[in-house]
C-alpha cells in the first residue's frame, strides 16, 4: 500500500493523519447502509419515534421549499426539548406532541442557529476528522454535491473502526505505547457524575448545561457501576414515558437493550494502544477512566482519541474537551 512507503528520517508520528488523507470518505461509505431522513414538516414526535424504530441516532432534514438539506435531528434535540418543556408528570408536552420539526427549529434555533456541516464523499477522511472535531459535533453528514443527495451520516465510531483495519499493516508510532496519564488524553478536572437514584429530569439538565454526552452512575461508595449517556434517552421516547422524568435513572435504565454489557472502563497507565483496542472492540463512545479502588477519575471519548492518533501529533488542532 502507497500510503506504507517511508523515506528515511520521515517521522512515524504523522503515520495516522497521511491514512487519512489517502483515504476519501466514500470509501468508509458501507455498499447497503440504513439513512432515514425527514422532511420538516413531520411532527416532532412522529420524528423521534421513527428514529427508534429505525434503529438510528440522527437523521438528516430535508426542506422542500428549499429543496436542500438544512440540518440533523438528533438525540440532542429530544433532550432539549425535554429540558426545555417538561414541567411535572401531571402536565402533557403539547410542544413535543403537535409541533412540526420546522416549528421547533424556528422557536429553538433561531439566536443558536448553525448552517448544517457536511461532507462529499470525494473528501479526505482527514478533513473528516479535522470537521467532526473542531465543529465538536458526532455526526457529519455525507452529501453528494452534484445531486444533492445524502449518502451516509460519518461518526467517530465509523472511522475509527476504519482505521483499526489496517493498523496493524502501519508502522506504530511511538506514542502508542504510552499511557494515557503521559499523553494528557481524556478529561479527568469537574467529571459530571449521578446516583441510581437520581431522577431523569436532573440527568436531562446536566447533559444540557454541561454539553456533555454521557454521565457515569456512582454509588454510596464511589464506585463506577454504570453510566447513562445520550442514547439511553431514546427509550423514553421508544416506551412513550417522557411525560414522567421524575423517575430514577435506575428506574429508566431497566427497560434497556439486553446486549447491554456495562460500563467499559480503563486505568491512567494503560497504553494508547491497549485502550484503541478496546474501544474499538466494544464498540462504545467512551471510556471511564477508574482509580484501583474501581472510583471514576476521568473520561475518555472517541473524539479524544481520534485527536490524539490524526490532529496532535501534526498539530493540526489544540485539544478540546468533548462537546456535542
Amino acid at each position: 500500500m502507497c500510503y506504507l512507503k517511508r523515506t528515511v528520517g520521515e517521522s512515524e508520528s504523522d503515520i495516522y493523519m497521511r491514512f487519512m488523507r489517502s483515504h476519501k470518505c466514500y470509501d468508509i461509505v458501507p455498499t447497503s447502509s440504513k439513512l432515514v431522513v425527514f422532511d420538516t414538516t413531520l411532527q416532532v414526535k412522529k420524528a423521534f419515534f421513527a428514529l427508534v424504530a429505525n434503529g438510528v441516532r440522527a437523521a438528516p432534514l430535508w426542506e422542500s421549499k428549499k429543496q436542500s438539506f438544512v440540518g440533523m435531528l438528533t438525540i440532542t434535540d429530544f433532550i432539549n426539548i425535554l429540558h426545555r418543556y417538561y414541567k411535572s408528570p401531571m402536565v402533557q408536552i403539547y410542544e413535543l406532541e403537535e409541533h412540526k420539526i420546522e416549528t421547533w427549529r424556528e422557536l429553538y434555533l433561531q439566536e443558536t442557529f448553525k448552517p448544517l456541516v457536511n461532507i462529499s464523499p470525494d473528501a479526505s477522511l482527514f478533513d473528516a476528522v479535522y470537521s467532526l472535531i473542531k465543529n465538536k459535533i458526532h455526526r457529519l453528514p455525507v452529501i453528494d454535491p452534484v445531486s444533492g443527495n445524502a449518502l451516509y451520516i460519518l461518526t467517530h465510531k465509523r472511522i475509527l473502526k476504519f482505521l483499526q483495519l489496517f493498523v496493524s499493516e502501519m508502522p506504530k508510532p511511538a506514542f502508542m505505547k504510552k499511557n494515557l496519564d503521559e499523553l494528557g488524553i481524556g478529561t479527568y478536572d469537574n467529571i459530571a457524575f449521578i446516583h441510581p437514584d437520581t431522577p431523569i429530569i436532573k440527568a436531562l439538565n446536566i447533559f444540557v448545561d454541561r454539553r456533555i454526552s454521557a454521565l457515569p452512575v456512582v454509588d454510596e461508595s464511589g464506585k463506577v457501576v454504570d453510566i447513562y449517556s445520550k442514547f439511553d434517552v431514546i427509550n423514553l421516547a421508544a416506551e412513550k414515558t417522557y411525560n414522567n422524568l421524575d423517575i430514577t435513572v435506575t428506574q429508566a435504565l431497566r427497560h434497556r437493550s439486553q446486549y447491554f454489557e456495562g460500563v467499559v472502563k480503563c486505568s491512567k497507565l494503560e497504553t494508547l494502544e491497549t485502550i484503541v483496542d478496546r474501544i474499538v472492540k466494544a464498540e462504545v463512545h467512551r471510556l471511564v477512566v477508574v482509580n484501583e479502588a474501581g472510583s471514576i477519575v476521568g473520561i475518555i471519548s472517541l473524539s479524544d482519541i481520534l485527536q490524539a492518533l490524526v490532529l496532535t501529533p501534526t498539530g493540526a488542532i489544540q485539544k478540546e474537551s468533548e462537546t456535542e
